[in-house]
């Protein structure tokens, strides 16, 4: 039973309303009638409702927690136990944390179990009272028995001395019944009866409606229990997902009936009428879709990824780099992204959830895609969700309260009363809030640290309202659903995020979806299968169609090609594409209006900006033309005269625009726009992150079709000089020292230049082996990358681990004749070789099998030994095959082979590693050694000594730090003879051996002819199993070193063994 303990006295309920029809009863104060309370069968679910009101007016609570259905305490003992609460600090305090248990047991497991599966059963209310009765009576009998308290709650109703009977949930009343409810509900929360039960005979008037039984699931049999929730209590959920409900509409089951209408409603009242109201307003604004292209919702792809330290002393957080297929994308689309960790979230404990991606991703549109979701009941899991954009939200100065964040700042503002606040306080586990484009917030970093409290009503400035809702202290239990951009300090703040999600961008197939959307939207269907033609036609663009951004400029410049003539054609880079689609509008635009409006987005840019406000505009036929131009566009959520740019990489193109042209930048700064080699010294933000790629375009391709038709040939001059500056300092950097990420953004500029020149030097530079581990290959990266490769007409290694290139792109670069080897991740190998054999393609797997190699191999997780496993399996599956005998190249040349997963998962992965170390013939350093220790112990030494016969070229064995006692080593001493032509290196070291481990190894030590080194430090033995091994050394004159230096020698005897025989190394 759930009950509620007594207040202060002189304390009161507030005054309830009842319906129209009800007689509106006032309580009065209460001094400790809880207890007749307890006693009573009451249903503790209707007494919630009128608590929940005295919780609105400020009052605290006290919850306690006994078990339902039974009654095994008596009046003086609870009173005893009241009293000790209210004397005893360290008592209130242990019942609170009681009922915090309750809270989690009680709601969880009973409101939101039920509230899966819902139906509801019709019966009369005749049985409703024949079930009553029974209750009643056994509650009548208790209430004889005890004597009542001296002061009680039910007292104050002033009624006459007559036994008190609690009938729940009865929607409309028989005569003898008083109704007690809370305002606004209309549910019926304490029905009290006076005088005589009513008997089952006893049949209501013919004008009362049928009661409603509770709710069955259908795993679960109704619950007759006066404790079991009633329908009303349920968590709110879209009825159509979680009712059935014969020959009913959506307009029938509506919660906003009037109940004096008289009609037997189908189900009992779900919100206030108000919440309703803002509900519905909600959803409709939710459910218009854009006009246009804008309209256009293609999902995107999640993937899960996680965060790891930049590196050095940073504290810096980026994204990891997954392989392809370590990535898990989010199967389930909305719903498993939305219910990401709430297997393990704790209850009423707020979510956060991130979803990254570099610009012009898609993370807005999927943004839409969740609202019209829930606008078209898709995640009854929430009540309401409030998208809010976060460029509306960055007001320097401005203060803010919760409520002002959710009905005001949004696309539109909402009108929210306090009824609908109270609710949405009142249930904030049903609440998602999205916070679209938070990197646009200049204070987004530190918001764990700062100062945030738990009061809604309070005025408070933005990162002390976003600092509260992310410390879990405002609006406790809702959904936070943030898209950002990873830059900077950002991923830091992200870090305790539940789940961090990454959009993957359009697929081949989502970017060919989009264009037919687009021309069909555009009502020039006839010119669908011309424009992915002309896309497919450049290889360069089809691999930035990725970007939702760029795919969509593709398919406004096919349209406006494809209008002019049957001789489109699209141009073969991004500052092409740009120029094209500007080229036009600049050429009819007022004077000085396309160099005005690129100065204001550099200077945006640089104070990391996209909005406009109209006092910035030149004039205000400059802002015309910019809106007509599709240039900008009103921001939603923003007053009207504040506008943005129409996409991030329309800003950076704009802001190249500014560089080129521009006589206020000197030449001398130029070179450091490009970020190809940051100065230690106020280094460059590169914040826009396009402008490196435009500027080197705009700057080296011909003037006539690129400056030229921007701002005309006369103003386009001044480019020549800045051409000249730029040249010389791209011909002075070498390709080969540049790291990774930068020497990919070299080749990009490159590509932009379109200049032969430089083109040649960039190649001429390349260094033989390149390699890009732990740096991301995007399709444009690995376009550019293997264009760049096949031209240089030189041979190339490659180095493709956690690169997160997809199979295509991998498939592209290792298929180059160029390419004679390659490394790349072991599961994205077979992935590709499975795919080539599917397709056919067998000259080329077998030159990918030739080029795969994995030397050296380093296996730091239990998929690297499971990958490895997989490609013996090939390798065994290939050597049974008779039209394709051989082995593996990487098998074959697998030399160096680290076991490095530590104390935990080493044990448990070193079997599944014994088992396939056979097929590794050519094998000359095994080293299982690792700095948080293995941990193999004597059964792994025992099962790896069983493989010497077959690793007959090792060379070095490295079993440091492994937990080897005198068995492991006895077995090894056994086994070593078998090493004997080979072996050169034995490391022991810091294990614990003892002087019989000690004993067997000096006693194997001169057959083993051709060992050169023997580490034993830091073992167990004492001067008896060091003096044993100085004996053996004498009769081994090839060995060179032992090491034997260990603290259970005295130092003397140490000092002594080291004077009989140089070769002995102390430390």
């Amino acid at each position: 039973m759930r009950c509620l303990a007594t207040r202060p006295a002189g304390s009161c309920l507030p005054e309830p309303q009842g319906s129209g029809q009800h007689t509106t009863m006032e309580l009065g104060p209460l001094e400790g009638g809880y207890l007749e309370l307890l006693n009573s069968n009451a249903d503790p679910l209707q007494l919630y409702h009128l608590y929940d009101r005295m919780d609105l007016a400020g009052e605290e609570e006290i919850e306690l927690c006994s078990e339902p259905d039974t009654d095994t305490i008596n009046c003086e003992q609870f009173s005893r136990l009241l009293c000790d609460m209210e004397g005893d600090e360290e008592t209130r305090e242990a019942y609170a944390n009681i009922a915090e248990l309750d809270q989690y047991v009680f709601q969880d497991s009973q409101l939101e179990g039920l509230s899966k599966d819902i139906f509801i059963e019709h019966i009369g209310l005749e049985e409703m009272i024949s079930e009553s009765v029974e209750v009643l009576e056994e509650a009548g009998q208790k209430s004889q028995k005890r004597p009542p308290p001296s002061s009680s709650l039910l007292s104050c109703l002033s009624l006459p001395a007559a036994p008190i009977q609690i009938i729940p949930t009865l929607s409309t009343l028989p005569q003898g019944l008083w109704q007690i409810s809370g305002a606004g509900t209309g549910v019926s929360s304490i029905l009290i009866y006076q005088g005589e039960v009513p008997q089952a005979s006893q049949t209501p008037p013919s004008s009362s409606p049928a009661v409603y039984s509770l709710p069955k699931s259908p795993d679960r049999p109704g619950s007759t229990s006066p404790f079991a929730p009633s329908a009303a209590d349920l968590p709110s959920m879209p009825e159509p997902a979680l009712t059935s409900r014969a020959n009913l509409t959506v307009d029938e089951m509506s919660p906003t009936q009037c109940p004096a209408a008289h009609k037997a409603s189908s189900k009992l009242p779900k919100w206030p009428e108000s919440v309703e109201q803002f509900y519905c307003s909600l959803r409709n604004k939710y459910q218009a879709k854009p006009a246009g292209p804008e309209g256009i919702l293609v999902e995107v792809d999640l993937v899960r990824v996680r965060l790891e330290r930049s590196g050095g002393k940073s504290q810096d957080r980026e994204l990891t780099t997954l392989d392809w297929a370590e990535q898990q994308p989010a199967r389930g689309g909305l719903g498993e992204v939305l219910l990401a960790s709430s297997n393990h979230r704790r209850p009423r404990e707020t979510q956060v959830i991130a979803v990254l991606g570099k610009a012009g991703q898609g993370k807005s549109h999927w943004v839409q895609a969740v609202s019209w979701a829930w606008a078209c009941g898709q995640l009854p899991q929430y009540d309401f969700i409030f998208c809010i954009p976060c460029h509306c939200l960055d007001r320097p100065g401005d203060t803010y309260r919760l409520q002002d964040l959710l009905f005001s700042l949004g696309s539109q503002p909402l009108s929210g009363d306090d009824e609908v606040f109270s609710y949405i306080l009142r249930r904030p586990d049903r609440i998602l809030l999205i916070l679209d484009a938070f990197e646009e917030l200049e204070a987004q970093d530190g918001f764990l640290h700062s100062a945030g409290g738990p009061m809604s009503a309070e005025f408070r400035s933005l990162r002390g309202l976003l600092a509260s809702l992310f410390q879990r202290k405002l609006l406790r239990g809702c959904t936070l659903l943030l898209t950002a951009r990873p830059r900077g300090r950002l991923a830091q703040s992200l870090s305790k995020a539940d789940a961090l999600f990454e959009v993957a961008g359009f697929s081949a197939q989502q970017a060919e979806t989009y264009v037919m959307r687009y021309f069909e939207c555009s009502g020039a269907t006839e010119h669908q299968k011309r424009a992915l033609a002309l896309l497919q036609s450049q290889p360069f663009l089809l691999s930035h169609s990725h970007s939702p951004t760029v795919c969509r400029a593709v398919c406004q410049l096919s349209e406006a090609l494809l209008e002019l003539g049957d001789e489109a054609q699209l141009p073969s880079t991004l500052t092409g594409l740009y120029v094209g689609l500007l080229g036009p509008g600049a050429r009819d635009s007022p004077p000085g209006a396309l160099v005005g409006l690129a100065r204001l987005a550099w200077e945006l840019g640089r104070g990391h900006q996209s909005s406009l406000r109209e006092g910035q505009f030149p004039s205000a036929e400059v802002r015309a033309w910019a809106v007509a131009q599709g240039l900008v566009q009103p921001t939603p959520g923003a007053p009207e005269t504040e506008l943005a740019f129409s996409s991030f990489l329309l800003q950076c193109f704009l802001g190249a625009v500014w560089l080129a042209l521009s006589s206020e930048i000197k030449d001398k700064e130029l070179p450091q726009y490009l970020a190809l080699t940051p100065r230690k010294k106020r280094p460059y933000d590169n914040w826009l992150e396009g402008v490196p790629r435009f500027l080197v375009g705009l700057v080296f391709q011909p003037r006539a079709r690129c400056l030229g038709a921007l701002a005309g040939l006369a103003a386009s001059t001044s480019a020549d000089r800045k051409q000249k500056v730029l040249t010389r300092y791209l011909k002075r950097l070498q390709p080969g020292t540049l790291k990774a990420g930068r020497l990919l953004e070299l080749l990009h500029c490159a590509h932009e230049a379109l200049d032969a020149g430089l083109w040649q030097h960039v190649l001429q530079g390349l260094p033989a082996h390149l390699s890009f581990l732990g740096t991301r290959l995007t399709p444009p990266d690995t376009h550019v990358l293997g264009s760049a490769l096949e031209a240089a007409g030189r041979d190339f290694s490659l180095d493709l681990r956690s690169t997160g290139v997809d199979p295509s792109g991998l498939g592209s670069l290792v298929g180059l004749s160029c390419v004679t080897h390659f490394r790349a991740a072991l599961s994205d190998t077979v992935q590709l070789w499975e795919s080539l054999q599917q397709h056919g393609e067998a000259k080329l797997l077998r030159a990918v099998k030739e080029k795969f190699t994995i030397e050296p191999f380093k296996a730091e997780s239990m998929k690297d030994v499971e990958d490895l496993g997989n490609l013996v399996q090939i390798q065994r599956t290939r050597s049974s095959s008779e039209d394709t005998p051989g082995e593996l190249p990487a098998i074959r040349d697998l030399k160096k082979l680290e076991f490095a997963l530590g104390p935990i998962l080493g044990p448990q992965a070193f079997p599944k590693l014994v088992k396939i170390l056979e097929a590794f013939s050519s094998l000359q350093h095994l080293d299982l050694d690792s700095l948080s220790e293995n941990k193999i112990g004597d059964e792994g030494v025992a099962q790896l000594s069983a493989t010497f016969p077959q690793l007959k070229a090792l060379e070095t064995l490295n079993l440091s730090q492994n937990n080897i006692t005198d068995l492991g080593a006895c077995k090894l001493a056994e086994a070593l003879p078998l090493l004997a032509a080979s072996l050169l290196r034995l490391s022991l070291y810091n294990n614990c051996i003892c002087d019989v481990g000690a004993e067997s190894l000096a006693h194997v030590l001169p057959d083993m002819v051709s060992l050169r080194v023997l580490d034993v430090q830091y073992n167990k033995f004492t001067a008896a199993g060091a003096q044993q091994l100085t004996a053996s050394l004498r009769k081994c004159p090839h060995v060179e070193k032992l090491a034997m230096w260990t603290p259970t020698i005295p130092f003397g005897v140490q000092e002594h063994l080291q004077q009989l025989d140089s070769r002995i190394i102390l430390r």
